[in-house]
């Protein structure tokens, strides 16, 4: 008797083998195994389908049970005892069959659940990333679903985690600058994944920083140099926290906020003010040392040795002078009398370089006692400051007064020339030019005059006071100056005719005849010119004589009077020397 067991087969069916995963089942009935339920037979064709694949397991499941009956006929078994037989294999083929229907059932429970839990995640992904949502083609059979979604999930995942490291990094990196610069990080909140837009903006925030940084480490290192710069030249070690940390080698000790970077500037600012004040008492007392030194006529060797020997910091050199100064102060207090002395040599030389008369020296009249005293010195070393001040304060138009007098005493030598009789046994055109540098100087003269008046009236409205020159306004000075070279040609005029009348006697004239004229008396031409210029000069006495009894006559008009005698003399006797 045969045993026939029958199977359904559906189209397309597929089977696996326990432990297979779902990944491995694609592509299962192009390729199955082919010691699976197949005879020798079948393993050799081409091309197998599940049809053929159901019924060769149905054949090979019959093969088998006519085997097994052919073996109990030959053993004797008993229908009773081959019942019980098939019936354990039909539990065992049952058992199997069963088997593999749960296990393919939990295979596709599994792939279900993993293509919604790989939904949901994409989902969040593509939310998170900033990306568009993938989109599945639902042509594509379950395992194709599934594996899609698991290679993409697995993408976006790599891409989540590239970003989460590279937004480490970069949150580090700017966790850093901030905390040099105590500002505020970048703010993106944890546990999220950044988007593009957001790195991107981290980035140039971190840029931004590293700038700021550089600007403020730049500015951090210059205000240290000139820092330490002051402190070495005052000679002073850091005191507090601030400047410790300023001259500090370590960079990013310090922390480069404005605040700090303020503080740092002012703390420079008062440095550089210490300096300038230690700078200004340095001064100083160089110059005491050096007045001092003059006073005392200290030689020039000990000088050099002194100024050698200068301290590596402003502190230290003005120490060293403090010493020197009061070694000097006890030296010039042993020797009295000869510093009193230097010191009213050097008044007198302010007094010269201010142009003070007399009566205003004299109002100083320590300066001609003999009781050589110490409150005597500081009476002179007062009154030589007060004319040092003055000097000072008055200097350029005081040079340019002494330029005035310079010029003007060289014009009174050329005018004086002008008037000297001997000068015609001079030749070589001496005349012309004096005459020339005459002229020139008489117009530096007004050119000076000019100027010194603006800069005298300038300087009278910034002070409220008069500006004195030897006791007078300076165009009143000048005006009597002009006056009196005037006076003073006038009477060397009225002296030479006078002596000429005393010398010369009375003598009838005689006629000659046209024509002759002896070699030493002077042709009618010069006589003319002479006459001429007599006239002139004749006029122009008139023209001041009347000038003068009408009232004080103007600088200008002076001026002009003394060109144009000067003009007309130094014509007529450049004139007399040709014919000479």
């Amino acid at each position: 008797m045969l045993f026939a067991v029958h199977f359904e087969v559906k189209t397309k069916t597929r089977f696996r083998l326990r432990n297979l995963q779902p990944e491995s089942l694609e592509g299962f009935h192009k390729s199955p195994p082919q010691s699976l339920f197949l005879p020798l037979s079948l393993s050799s064709v081409g091309i197998i389908t599940s049809e053929m694949l159901a019924s060769s397991v149905i054949s090979s499941t019959n093969q088998a049970l006519a085997s097994l009956m052919d073996i109990w006929d030959g053993l004797g078994i008993k229908e009773d005892m081959r019942l019980r037989r098939i019936e354990e294999v039909k539990k065992h083929i049952e058992e199997l069959f069963n088997r593999m229907i749960h296990e393919e059932r939990e295979m596709k429970d599994r792939i279900e659940k993993s293509i919604l839990f790989c939904r949901k995640e994409l989902k969040s992904l593509c939310h998170d990333l900033s990306v568009e949502e993938y989109k599945i083609d639902e042509s594509m059979t379950m395992l194709q679903i599934e594996r899609d979604l698991r290679l993409r999930l697995e993408l976006l995942t790599k891409q989540k985690n590239e970003r989460m490291e590279e937004l480490r990094m970069l949150q580090e990196k700017d966790q850093e600058l901030c905390s040099d610069l105590c500002v505020t990080p970048y703010y993106i909140p944890s546990g999220c994944i950044p988007s593009l837009a957001q790195i991107k903006e981290l980035k140039e925030h971190i840029t931004v920083q590293t700038e700021e940084k550089r600007k403020r480490l730049q500015v951090f290192s210059t205000l240290r140099a000139e820092i330490r710069q002051c402190l070495d030249e005052i000679g002073r070690q850091p005191e507090n926290s601030l400047e410790q940390d300023a001259v500090c080698e370590d960079e990013e000790a310090f922390f480069l906020t404005p605040e700090n970077i303020k503080a740092l500037s002012v703390l420079k600012a008062q440095l550089e003010i210490k300096r300038e004040d230690l700078l200004s008492i340095l001064n100083t007392v160089k110059e005491k040392v050096n007045s001092l030194w003059d006073l005392l006529k200290v030689a020039q060797e000990e000088r050099t040795a002194c100024q050698k020997v200068s301290g590596s910091s402003i502190s230290e050199e003005l120490r060293m002078l403090e010493s020197e100064l009061a070694r000097l102060d006890e030296l010039k207090m042993a020797n009295l009398k000869q510093v009193i002395l230097n010191i009213r040599q050097e008044l007198n030389s302010y007094w010269d370089k201010c142009f003070y008369t007399l009566e205003q020296r004299k109002q100083f009249t320590a300066f001609y006692s003999d009781d050589f005293t110490e409150d005597l010195l500081s009476q002179h070393d007062e009154e030589v400051v007060k004319m040092k001040m003055l000097y000072d304060k008055c200097q350029i138009i005081l040079d340019a007064v002494a330029k005035w007098e310079t010029s003007w005493t060289q014009f009174v030598i050329l005018e004086k020339k002008a008037m000297d009789p001997n000068r015609f046994s001079n030749r070589g055109g001496t005349l012309l030019k004096e005459e020339k540098e005459r002229a020139k100087l008489q117009k530096l003269l007004s050119k000076l005059e000019e100027d010194l008046k603006s800069r005298i009236d300038l300087w009278e409205a910034e002070q409220g006071c008069p500006f004195l020159i030897k006791g007078n306004k300076f165009m009143d000075y000048v005006a009597s100056q002009w006056d009196m070279l005037k006076q003073q040609k006038e009477r060397e005029k009225q002296d030479r005719t006078q002596k000429k009348e005393e010398t010369t006697p009375f003598k009838t004239p005689i006629k000659r005849p046209a024509g002759l004229c002896s070699q030493g008396t002077p042709s009618s031409k010069n006589r003319k010119l002479n006459g001429t210029t007599n006239s002139t000069m004749s006029r122009t006495n008139i023209t001041h004589s009347s000038g003068s009894q009408t009232g004080k006559v103007p600088l200008a008009t002076i001026k002009e009077e003394i060109s144009k005698k000067s003009s007309k003399e130094a014509i007529f006797n450049s004139t007399i020397n040709e014919n000479l």
